[in-house]
């Protein structure tokens, strides 16, 4: 015996609704998870480029007491970069140990080899 139209009605509406809340926490959450990442990712950027201006500036403050133009400029480059690539490398496995532990441990796969 089929239902009345009315039984439908009330229960499409309760699918819209449940279909409305769970799209509405979906978009809350992929708008939560860019922000982060785009934190992360200025964050970084901020740690190279720091690290090379500041390598950077102590050699050419070593030139400029020292005299010995250009090699201090040279060498503060090199470790400054050195050390901001040292850093960035370090957050970023940080960032992806919090990362791994948040989605909790990974499904088993099943083994390809026959069962006979």
């Amino acid at each position: 015996m089929p239902l009345p139209d009315n039984l439908h009605q009330k229960a499409r509406e309760r699918l819209e609704v449940r279909l409305e809340a769970a799209e509405a926490a979906q978009a809350r959450e992929v708008r939560g998870d860019s922000h982060r990442a785009m934190a992360q990712g200025y964050r970084f950027l901020g740690e190279v480029v720091g690290g090379v201006f500041m390598g950077a500036a102590l050699g050419w403050l070593l030139d400029h007491f020292a005299r010995t133009t250009p090699f201090g400029l040279i060498a503060g480059l090199l470790g400054g970069a050195g050390l901001s690539i040292f850093v960035a490398v370090r957050s970023a496995t940080k960032i992806q140990k919090i990362e791994l532990e948040k989605a909790g441990p990974l499904p088993s796969v099943p083994d390809d080899e026959d069962e006979d």
